[in-house]
């Protein structure tokens, strides 16, 4: 029975006018009778929801027609949304509520919002009430969770809009949904609802389906749930399963959010079933083919090739050749000439390179790249550039126990080593002589390219003294020089700039020496003759003793006044005593 033929059963008043009409127009025909009946059913009565149109608009009122006598009124501001914007048009259809009969103006009392309230209960009561099912939309977010259109307000919590609700509500607003009728207050107008039981009920019943069908091997369209630092969790049919991030690519990935994000759609491969403990690995390359596969009949030792920088090590920075097939340029193979101690001293994630095929490793899935190679060496021409002795000169760049780093061109530096410095001094550490940032001149002595490695020589620029003391001092010759050490076997003494002469603590005098530190103490002036001269370990003896007794056996012969002609002079005296020394 419809609301109409209730509301006329309980209300007599238009029978009642029907009789008087049928008095007053007792002569008209039975076809007029009937329309005039129809039309006061029509007739809308207080508390009934009617249909009417928008005829006119004013700043207080919205004026419609519902096919009575006179028009009704609205408020304006129930036709106005959040904003305040007046949101409906002359001519628009619109369903409001019969409040009461004409105002002091004459106009019928209607209501928009109670009439979407009437409407909105009785949905609620054909839904079921409590425990029922009722479709609505999100139309705004408040406090606490979203407000849904259900023909009246209804109050979605923050916790019954998802199975995983998230902190981003707005991503909801606009959309149309069923859901579940939690809690209801007519008397407050309150109305509870949850989209989450609707989803955990479906997802349950989807779930039992899945675990029933699921297979290792099989491939299946899954949403990504969500996201972690080692993986994804995919719904494949009511059921999560990982997807772990070394499966996600052939290449390597940092992290999912670089491939994927959370609501995608994919097809993955169900890797592991543990049915038992309900736990899924999932793998998206392997849906895939594996791009390593012939990646040797592709890449070619000596290639060039382009790639893009994906990701930086502190030994080396990996370049993208194609998705999943990824090579490694090592410091070492970033440039001729500097040290790079990092990749990004050289190149930065996103860099397009080209680079040379150093090596590729099928078995091990490894492409080894240089980037150095795609230039010249620089150190294949420097023998051409720098002959062996060819003179220079530099900046120290750095000063080590072993000798000194000139600077020769940019990111080229050779070696001088300590032995290198003097001919004929003795340097214990090469910071003695010389400082950082020095500009001094060198000799090139050697070029090894294979081993990048330059020699360089300070004493070579200046002849070897050495060279000159074989003829200089002769055995016999008469020196005289300053002590520079005293061991416990002897006395050195320099005899000129650089050169030392050793006097064993045996050739110190003609009586015999216990210690030759108690004979002579440095800077002492001493004169003695040369005995021999090894020039292969720059060795001079030297002796006091024989010039001694070859002076003493002088001083005899001039006493004596002999004139043997054996003895006839110093020289042949002391030539005398040194071959004695000699053969003894």
């Amino acid at each position: 029975m419809s609301d109409d033929s209730r509301q006329y059963r309980k209300n007599d008043a238009p029978i009642r006018r029907f009789k008087d009409m049928d008095d007053e127009h007792e002569n008209a025909g039975a076809d007029e009778f009937a329309e005039l009946f129809q039309d006061s059913l029509k007739q809308p009565r207080v508390g009934e929801v009617v249909e009417g149109t928008v005829v006119q608009i004013t700043q207080d009122f919205v004026m419609v027609d519902v096919g009575y006598k006179s028009e009704g009124c609205v408020h304006s501001e129930e036709f106005m949304d959040e904003d305040g914007v007046l949101n409906v048009q002359v001519g628009d259809k619109v369903r409001v509520l019969f409040q009461r009969n004409e105002n002091a103006k004459g106009h019928l009392v209607l209501s928009k919002r109670k009439a979407e309230q009437l409407i909105g209960w009785d949905r609620i009561a054909e839904a079921g009430g409590e425990g029922g099912v009722i479709e609505g939309k999100i139309v705004a977010k408040v406090k606490g969770g979203l407000t849904v259109d259900i023909g009246l307000p209804a109050f979605l919590p923050a916790s019954q809009v998802d199975l995983r609700p998230g902190a981003n509500l707005d991503r909801y607003l606009g959309q149309s949904h069923r859901f579940r009728i939690l809690k209801l207050n007519r008397k407050r107008g309150n109305v509870v609802l949850s989209r989450r039981v609707l989803l955990e009920e479906e997802r349950g019943q989807v779930r039992e389906q899945t675990l029933e069908t699921l297979a290792e091997g099989q491939v299946r369209e899954g949403v990504v749930k969500n996201l972690t630092d080692y993986g994804a969790f995919v719904d494949v049919g009511g059921v999560d399963g990982l997807l772990h991030v070394t499966d996600m690519s052939w290449g390597k990935l940092n992290h999912p959010s670089e491939l994927i994000k959370v609501g995608d759609k994919l097809n993955v491969k169900v890797l592991k079933f543990d049915p038992v403990k309900g736990k899924i690995s999932l793998g998206l390359k392997q849906t895939m083919p594996d791009p390593w596969i012939n990646v040797e009949s592709r890449y070619n030792t000596g290639d060039r090739v382009s790639g893009k920088v994906v990701s930086l090590m502190e030994y080396g920075a990996f370049v993208a050749l194609e998705d999943g097939v990824e090579g490694l340029i090592h410091v070492s193979e970033m440039s001729w000439t500097k040290r790079v101690r990092h990749p990004s001293e050289v190149l930065t994630v996103g860099d397009q390179v080209e680079t040379v095929i150093l090596g590729v490793d099928q078995g091990n899935r490894r492409i080894s790249l240089g980037l150095k190679q795609t230039e010249q060496n620089p150190w294949t021409v420097l023998e051409e550039r720098y002959p062996v002795g060819t003179k220079l000169e530099g900046q120290i760049k750095n000063i080590t126990d072993f000798g000194v780093f000139i600077g020769v061109e940019d990111g080229i530096d050779g070696l001088v080593h300590v032995s290198d410095i003097s001919w004929t001094k003795r340097i214990k550490h090469p910071g003695e002589v010389f400082a950082k940032g020095q500009t001094i001149q060198a000799v090139v002595l050697n070029i090894d390219p294979e081993n990048e490695r330059l020699s360089l020589g300070i004493k070579q620029l200046t002849p070897d003294p050495w060279s000159l003391v074989p003829e200089k001092y002769k055995s016999g010759t008469r020196v005289k020089g300053k002590v520079s050490s005293v061991t416990d076997f002897g006395v050195f003494v320099e005899i000129e700039e650089g050169i030392e002469g050793l006097i064993h603590v045996s050739e110190l005098s003609q009586e015999k020496v216990p210690s030759a530190k108690d004979f002579a103490k440095v800077g002492d002036d001493l004169e003695a003759v040369v005995l021999n001269v090894d020039t292969h370990d720059r060795k001079i003896a030297l002796s006091i003793k024989a010039l001694q007794i070859a002076i003493e056996k002088e001083e005899m012969q001039g006493y004596m006044g002999s004139q043997n002609e054996s003895f006839s002079s110093f020289g042949e005296l002391l030539k005398g005593e040194l071959n004695k020394n000699n053969n003894g």
